[in-house]
């Protein structure tokens, strides 16, 4: 309010009050001249190229001038050119300075020019061509005062503002819509589904004042709702299911982002969390799984494989700026409606946004990385399951030890004093802890654990034990193994590795030599033939083995306690460090995948720190071998047994559970290094650094984090997310209301509900898009209220007939005078036929199902997605749960304008073409939909060809037919089926837009 004051004063010649002392020159001319250079010539005569060689952006400049000579002569006006060519009005060309602004300029220069910032700041203020910092989204919300507006108590604040606007403009507003039109339309709205025929009766018959109300939150607390406007955020976030670029690779755990964001809307969670967790959930909650998948967002975009694997560091670099710029312009025009990468190479050109504000941004998500997190050990139901399983194991356990003593006998008990101590031993029917050490042991893939032992299928599955916590020289590898096929080449039963899982040493069947157990070892490194016989019958029973390894490298070999082949003396033992090497089953080594597989069963192993002999190894044989489960059954009493198969029953559900690991594709977060300011965008021209920080043309919440250039990761997003989502930062709320509002009339009160800068314009209703703003933040961020607000309006409820008088003044209907007709978009089409026919899933979370299949091509890594037609009960499912790979589009939802998952899309295309019509003719998925609306139809209004025709326009049209349309529709019925009547319903306006 002080400077406003103090400005204020200074607009005639730069004085101040009388008695006051005179303002420092800089103040003058940063308060009073700068602004008029800024707006009136900086747009010619600034940057490197400045119009007739002038430069008034600096002090040098002007007073050298351009090659018309010195600019300004200070005290001088004869001799100074700009007063000249302003006094004569030729300057600024075609538009003269205003009078009061020459009289500034003249009292500047005859006080002797005295100059403030240098350069001027070029983003002080806005001109013709270009935003600056007064610019009207980055100002303060400003909570209109509605007592001055003369409108109907019954008028909603959004209504007065409005229908003050349509009063000035000369335009009436429409009618309110019927209530037929208006439950399809907030049915539609809210939930992306048409109402069901016994709604839209049951909301026509209900003449309670509150009936609208009492629709609203019923569509609100539709599991359904999340589903609606979860499609609208996934536009945003560019999201899919492949990496995109050349090799496409197929993203399996993506899915999760989506959920997540369908369970965070239909919870109406706050915006602002809504917001923060995206951008740093990992961060704020990291012992909350959810939140680490919300951080999907920042990760759904496309993902250049290729360009990362790249040899050369300065290709690297290159792709890596460019992932950073896509980061920098997902985040900034979905939460704050701007632009921000525009300014990578240099100062933006239309917002006030310098080159040093995009890489400050960029610093900020600089630890942001692509990868798969496995969130199984913090998720609070597989923790549980893991639990339940241990709890389960131990009555089982319990429950049979003692005929599992009898049936072991206690013939042996002098020889197991001779057995040493394992370093780690596992029992797989006690689960995939080692039961020596406490090695916590993880499922993967198709791994299972099934009655006495791990299951491994020999293409995914395997089990990971957690690192060693002792270092690992001298050793035994032990294991009791059973195989699906003898035939099998290479898989691995039980293996230490390196956890790059690049050095190992493990039991491995079949790889140099069909049908023989070896020594597998990295390169075969220390893997020569036992030369023993080939195996012949562990695909019938479990036979034990065990590899010693001795310290001056002799290997030798057992098999059911004895002596397989002979033993050989290596390159020498190999020694596997504490914490950094592990142990697994049915993999020899590394990633899953190829002949390193297993498939067969193992049900018990051990990992000694010791060379054991021969006797050791027997008696171990002996006193550790597998009991058949039938036998335990058998000898249990009747009842017992029962338990015992009630207890088995159980494991084997906890047991399906925690074979399903929880994982999601998300942020895999870096360390970040110090980030540096690259001249004209170019890797190779780094400048000054910069630290992570926010845009310094908001000015109401500090853009400065205060932070370290090296600052960790966890610092830069977290400070980033508050930055963002503070409640008074301008941008944050109108950006979300603008959004939100678009979906309900067609068009934002900002057209461009991405850039709120420059190019975007001015609002239509500036004064409605900061009320509900404001009113958001009051409301705890809740959208579902902000719903609310929007769908209560006349506004919103009014008719969307056409009206000549209306359009000549308002063609594009922006002041609101009707809410305008809208076609259903790609998903909705689909969805809304899905439902209409009685075959809609209503299933909301999983993975997605798939209209293609997945191959590659021989030869190379490049995936490729093979369009199919499935409409199977699985495929039923709402559009939304369709997997959105980058390479597997949907012709027919292409042809209907749904957007490429590549790029960001703030607002749906809306085209008319004869693909279209022909998609919705002849595609088959239509085809089939129109057969089941047919069966529908017959199922559900009897044999009656009336009745049926009445019921398939109340199901695709909420109305009855006319005579006329009856009549016509029962000849068609009669001529050409049922369902060609269904398919031409589908085809028809009626169904495909929303009144």
């Amino acid at each position: 309010m002080r400077l406003a004051l103090i400005f204020a004063a200074t607009l005639s010649y730069g004085s101040v009050a009388i008695g006051q002392p005179d303002p420092p020159p800089e103040f003058e001319f940063d308060q009073s001249v700068a602004p008029i250079l800024t707006t009136r010539c900086l747009d010619c005569h600034a940057g490197p190229d400045p119009k007739g060689g002038l430069d008034l952006s600096r002090k040098a400049g002007a007073l050298k001038g351009g090659h018309s000579g010195p600019a300004v002569s200070p005290g001088d006006l004869d001799e100074s050119l700009l007063w000249i060519v302003v006094e004569d009005g030729l300057m600024p060309p075609d538009d003269p300075l205003p009078e009061e602004e020459a009289e500034r300029l003249r009292a500047w220069i005859e006080r002797g020019a005295p100059w403030g910032s240098d350069p001027i700041d070029p983003f002080t203020a806005s001109t013709d061509h270009r935003a600056g910092r007064d610019w009207w989204s980055l100002a303060p919300l400003r909570r209109p005062d509605l007592t001055v507006l003369a409108h109907s108590e019954e008028a909603t604040p959004i209504d007065a503002m409005i229908l003050d606007r349509l009063d000035r403009e000369g335009l009436q507003p429409l009618e309110m819509a019927d209530r037929r039109t208006l439950i399809r339309r907030v049915t539609f709205d809210l939930t992306g589904l048409p109402p069901e025929p016994d709604a839209v009766e049951a909301f026509v018959a209900d003449d309670r004042a509150d009936a609208y109300d009492r629709l609203v939150d019923r569509l609100l607390a539709s599991p359904q709702y999340g589903v609606r406007w979860a499609r609208a955020w996934l536009d945003l976030a560019r999201f899919g299911e492949s990496n995109g670029f050349e090799h496409d690779e197929f993203r399996p755990d993506a899915w999760r982002y989506r959920d997540w964001v369908v369970q965070a809307l239909n919870a109406d969670m706050p915006y602002d969390r809504f917001a923060r967790l995206q951008l740093a959930g990992d961060l704020l909650a990291p012992d909350d799984p959810s939140a680490i998948e919300a951080t999907g967002f920042l990760v759904a975009g496309s993902y250049d494989s290729v360009g990362q694997g790249q040899q050369s560091e300065a290709m690297r670099k290159v792709v890596r700026q460019d992932e950073l710029e896509d980061l920098v312009s997902t985040v900034s025009q979905t939460f704050l409606g701007l632009t921000v990468h525009c300014a990578r190479c240099h100062d933006h050109k239309f917002d006030p946004i310098p080159q040093a504000d995009y890489y400050r941004m960029a610093s900020a998500l600089d630890g942001v990385r692509h990868g798969v997190r496995d969130l199984s050990a913090i998720d609070p139901e597989l923790v549980a399951d893991r639990r339940s399983f241990a709890e389960i194991s131990d009555r089982l356990r319990t429950l049979e030890e003692p005929i599992r003593e009898r049936l072991r006998g206690r013939a042996l008990s002098e020889s197991l004093d001779a057995i040493p101590a394992p370093a780690a031993r596992w029992d797989f029917d006690r689960g995939p802890t080692d039961l020596q050490g406490g090695l916590p042991g993880s499922l993967r893939g198709g791994a299972r654990l099934d009655g006495e032992s791990l299951v491994v299928d020999g293409s995914s599955g395997y089990l990971a034990s957690a690192p060693l916590t002792e270092d690992l020289g001298v050793k035994t590898l032990e294991a009791w193994v059973q195989l699906d096929t003898l035939s099998q080449r290479g898989g691995g039963v039980v293996s230490v590795q390196t956890l790059d899982g690049q050095t190992f040493d493990a039991i491995v069947f079949g790889e140099q030599e069909e049908g023989h157990w070896m020594a597998g070892s990295d390169g075969f490194s220390r893997t020569k033939s036992f030369e023993g016989p080939p195996e012949v019958e562990a695909d019938r029973r479990f036979v034990h083995l065990a590899l010693v390894y001795e310290a001056d490298g002799t290997i030798t070999a057992y098999r059911d306690g004895q002596p397989y082949g002979s033993p050989y003396r290596s390159s020498g033992l190999k020694t596997f460090k504490a914490g950094e090497a592990q142990v697994v089953f049915g993999l020899r080594h590394g990633n899953p995948g190829g002949n390193r597989m297993l498939a067969g069963q193992i049900a018990r192993a051990a990992v000694y720190g010791c060379a054991m002999t021969a006797e050791e190894v027997a008696a171990s044989f002996h006193q550790g071998a597998p009991i058949d489960p039938r036998a335990i059954a058998e000898a249990l009493p009747a009842d017992l047994r029962r338990v015992r198969e009630d207890l088995l029953a159980e494991r084997d559900r906890v047991q399906d559970r925690l074979a399903r690991p929880r994982k999601a594709y998300a942020v895999a977060p870096r360390q970040p290094e110090a980030s540096r300011l690259l001249i004209r965008g170019d890797p190779a021209s780094p400048g000054e650094v910069v630290a992570p920080g926010g845009l310094s043309a908001i000015n109401a919440v500090p853009s400065t984090f205060g932070i370290d250039p090296e600052a960790p990761d966890a610092e830069r997003r977290t400070r980033l997310a508050t930055w963002i989502s503070h409640p008074e930062n301008p941008l944050f709320a109108r950006v979300i209301v603008n959004r939100i509002w678009q979906a309900y009339f067609g068009t934002g009160l900002i057209a461009t509900p991405s850039d709120f800068g420059f190019n975007g314009g001015h609002p239509s209703h500036p004064e409605v898009l900061d009320w509900l703003a404001s009113d958001l933040i009051e409301h705890d961020w809740s959208l579902k209220h902000l719903h609310r607000r929007i769908l209560s309006s006349s506004a919103y409820r009014r008719a969307s007939r056409f009206d000549p008088e209306s359009v000549r003044i308002d063609a594009e209907n922006r002041l609101l005078w009707r809410n305008p007709a809208k076609r259903l978009d790609a998903e909705m089409v689909r969805d809304a036929m899905l439902a209409v026919s009685g075959v809609l899933d209503p299933a909301i979370d999983g993975p997605g199902f798939r209209d293609f299949e997945i191959a590659r091509a021989e030869g190379t890594i490049t995936t490729h997605y093979l369009p199919t037609d499935p409409m199977g009960p699985g495929e039923h499912r709402r559009t939304l749960f369709r997997t959105w790979a980058r390479g597997g589009r949907s012709g027919f939802l292409d042809a209907l304008d749904c957007p490429d998952p590549s790029t960001t899309a703030p607002v749906r295309t809306v085209t008319n073409t004869p693909l279209q019509a022909l998609a919705m003719l002849n595609n088959t998925m239509v085809l089939d939909l129109s057969e089941w609306f047919a069966d529908r139809l017959k199922s559900e209004a009897g044999p009656d060809l009336k009745a049926r025709i009445d019921l398939a326009y109340l199901l695709a049209l909420s109305r009855l037919p006319s005579q006329e349309e009856r009549s016509r529709a029962a000849e068609v019925a009669r001529e050409h089926g049922l369902a060609t009547v269904c398919r031409a319903l589908f085809n028809s306006n009626e169904f495909l837009f929303i009144d």
